[in-house]
């Protein structure tokens, strides 16, 4: 099975580990080798983060912002209960976690699946907003390491430039 890599979620599975689940996006623990002169290790970033439960409140607080963005909301349906699993799920995976999402949903084809809703630049803002504010909330509460949140801010900000599909 290949592992989605860009923001279209069509990558060959090249970029840390291979296979659902598997170890996915990784990052150095710090700069420096360990005090007995070994390497630092290498972790995945569903592991740094804590697991699922992380990205199911990264969830949570997203979707706290889109419920009363005029702009997204209209995006979205009435119960925003299926969204927020899927988003959580998708996330997870996409960072090292299970691959449960593409198990009960196929390939993300991220593109593909936000093709039916115009995603213009007012839109991308708004999501990228709220998900760099949820973010935001959760490395202070949860002291995540610098990396891994620039990591994740890198991501967002990049997939959200690609869902753009309206001018």
């Amino acid at each position: 099975m290949t592992r989605p890599d860009g923001p279209s979620g069509e990558g060959t599975g090249a970029g840390g580990g291979a296979g659902a689940g598997g170890p996915r996006r990784t990052i150095p623990v710090g700069a420096q080798p360990a005090a007995s002169g070994e390497a630092l290790p290498v972790v995945n970033i569903y592991d740094a983060v804590g697991g699922q439960g992380f990205f199911d409140e990264l969830v949570e607080r997203f979707y706290r912002g889109v419920a009363s963005d005029v702009v997204l909301r209209p995006l979205y349906p009435e119960d925003l209960r299926d969204p927020k699993r899927h988003l959580a799920l998708f996330l997870g995976q996409y960072w090292g976690g299970p691959g449960t999402y593409s198990e009960e949903r196929g390939h993300p084809r991220l593109r593909m699946r936000h093709a039916p809703f115009a995603v213009g630049e007012p839109q991308r803002d708004a999501w990228l907003r709220h998900m760099s504010a949820a973010l935001d909330s959760l490395v202070v509460e949860r002291d995540i390491h610098p990396v891994v949140e620039a990591r994740m801010l890198e991501y967002f900000a990049m997939t959200a430039d690609a869902m753009i599909n309206t001018r």
